[in-house]
Protein backbone atom coordinates (compact mmCIF):
# COMPACT_ATOMS: atom_id res chain seq x y z
CA UNK A 1 0.00 0.00 0.00
CA UNK A 2 1.52 3.37 -0.88
CA UNK A 3 1.75 6.48 1.14
CA UNK A 4 -1.09 8.14 -0.61
CA UNK A 5 -3.77 5.15 0.25
CA UNK A 6 -3.10 5.63 3.68
CA UNK A 7 -5.76 7.58 5.97
CA UNK A 8 -3.30 10.21 7.11
CA UNK A 9 -4.29 13.12 9.40
CA UNK A 10 -2.59 16.13 11.01
CA UNK A 11 -3.66 18.14 13.97
CA UNK A 12 -2.32 21.20 14.88
CA UNK A 13 -3.27 21.60 18.72
CA UNK A 14 -2.73 23.99 21.84
CA UNK A 15 -4.79 23.05 25.30
CA UNK A 16 -7.79 25.50 23.71
CA UNK A 17 -8.02 25.12 19.61
CA UNK A 18 -7.77 22.13 17.06
CA UNK A 19 -7.39 22.17 14.10
CA UNK A 20 -7.43 19.07 11.56
CA UNK A 21 -6.03 18.33 8.68
CA UNK A 22 -6.92 15.22 6.58
CA UNK A 23 -6.28 13.18 2.95
CA UNK A 24 -9.08 12.82 0.51
CA UNK A 25 -10.27 9.91 -0.82
CA UNK A 26 -9.54 10.72 -4.04
CA UNK A 27 -6.69 9.54 -5.79
CA UNK A 28 -4.02 12.08 -5.88
CA UNK A 29 -4.74 12.06 -1.83
CA UNK A 30 -4.94 15.84 -1.57
CA UNK A 31 -4.79 17.21 2.14
CA UNK A 32 -7.84 19.43 3.35
CA UNK A 33 -8.44 21.08 6.11
CA UNK A 34 -11.45 19.27 7.95
CA UNK A 35 -12.38 20.94 10.80
CA UNK A 36 -11.60 23.08 14.15
CA UNK A 37 -12.46 22.36 17.35
CA UNK A 38 -12.28 24.54 20.74
CA UNK A 39 -11.83 23.37 24.16
CA UNK A 40 -14.80 24.39 26.60
CA UNK A 41 -13.48 26.79 29.28
CA UNK A 42 -13.60 26.28 33.12
CA UNK A 43 -15.74 27.48 35.24
CA UNK A 44 -15.03 28.57 38.35
CA UNK A 45 -15.86 25.54 41.27
CA UNK A 46 -15.91 25.47 45.10
CA UNK A 47 -13.06 23.45 45.39
CA UNK A 48 -9.62 22.65 43.82
CA UNK A 49 -11.06 18.98 43.73
CA UNK A 50 -13.97 19.58 41.62
CA UNK A 51 -11.95 22.07 39.22
CA UNK A 52 -9.38 19.39 38.49
CA UNK A 53 -12.43 17.29 37.60
CA UNK A 54 -14.08 19.57 35.62
CA UNK A 55 -10.84 20.31 33.37
CA UNK A 56 -10.12 16.87 32.78
CA UNK A 57 -13.38 16.12 31.69
CA UNK A 58 -13.31 19.35 29.39
CA UNK A 59 -10.31 17.86 28.17
CA UNK A 60 -11.67 14.44 27.35
CA UNK A 61 -14.43 15.79 25.73
CA UNK A 62 -11.96 17.82 23.25
CA UNK A 63 -10.00 14.60 22.56
CA UNK A 64 -12.94 12.73 21.86
CA UNK A 65 -14.40 16.01 19.30
CA UNK A 66 -10.84 15.82 17.57
CA UNK A 67 -10.78 12.11 17.22
CA UNK A 68 -14.63 11.75 15.98
CA UNK A 69 -12.52 13.60 12.63
CA UNK A 70 -9.81 11.17 12.51
CA UNK A 71 -12.36 8.08 11.09
CA UNK A 72 -9.81 5.09 10.49
CA UNK A 73 -7.21 6.85 10.67
CA UNK A 74 -3.59 5.08 9.49
CA UNK A 75 -1.16 7.97 10.40
CA UNK A 76 -1.87 11.11 12.66
CA UNK A 77 1.49 13.58 12.90
CA UNK A 78 0.15 16.22 15.74
CA UNK A 79 1.97 19.57 16.12
CA UNK A 80 2.18 22.55 18.37
CA UNK A 81 3.25 24.54 21.31
CA UNK A 82 3.74 22.82 24.83
CA UNK A 83 2.63 19.50 25.70
CA UNK A 84 -0.59 18.95 24.65
CA UNK A 85 0.09 17.10 21.59
CA UNK A 86 2.20 14.45 24.10
CA UNK A 87 -0.87 13.77 26.25
CA UNK A 88 -3.43 13.80 23.38
CA UNK A 89 -1.48 11.20 21.28
CA UNK A 90 -1.39 9.05 24.75
CA UNK A 91 -5.25 9.41 25.00
CA UNK A 92 -5.32 8.22 21.22
CA UNK A 93 -2.90 5.03 21.83
CA UNK A 94 -5.10 4.09 24.82
CA UNK A 95 -8.45 4.00 22.71
CA UNK A 96 -9.34 0.62 21.15
CA UNK A 97 -10.00 2.48 17.99
CA UNK A 98 -6.73 4.22 17.59
CA UNK A 99 -4.22 2.10 19.48
CA UNK A 100 -2.31 0.63 16.08
CA UNK A 101 -2.68 4.30 14.69
CA UNK A 102 1.02 5.42 14.31
CA UNK A 103 1.61 8.84 15.80
CA UNK A 104 4.30 11.55 15.39
CA UNK A 105 4.58 14.63 16.94
CA UNK A 106 6.47 17.78 16.56
CA UNK A 107 6.41 21.39 17.78
CA UNK A 108 5.57 24.13 16.06
CA UNK A 109 3.62 28.43 17.10
CA UNK A 110 0.57 28.51 15.27
CA UNK A 111 -0.04 28.20 11.93
CA UNK A 112 -2.32 29.80 9.01
CA UNK A 113 -4.48 27.21 7.88
CA UNK A 114 -2.48 27.20 4.76
CA UNK A 115 0.74 26.73 6.21
CA UNK A 116 -0.38 24.08 8.30
CA UNK A 117 -1.67 22.40 4.88
CA UNK A 118 1.84 22.80 3.31
CA UNK A 119 3.40 21.68 7.37
CA UNK A 120 1.47 18.00 6.99
CA UNK A 121 1.64 17.60 3.11
CA UNK A 122 5.70 17.66 3.71
CA UNK A 123 5.74 15.70 7.15
CA UNK A 124 3.79 12.71 4.42
CA UNK A 125 5.56 13.16 1.34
Amino acid sequence: MTSKNKKQFGVWMDSMHATIIGNTTSEDGDFILLAHCKNEANSSNSSEKNANNAEKTNQHKFYKEILSHLQNAEEVHVTGPGTEQEQFIHYMASTPQFKNTVAKESTSNKLSDEKLLDHIKSVFK
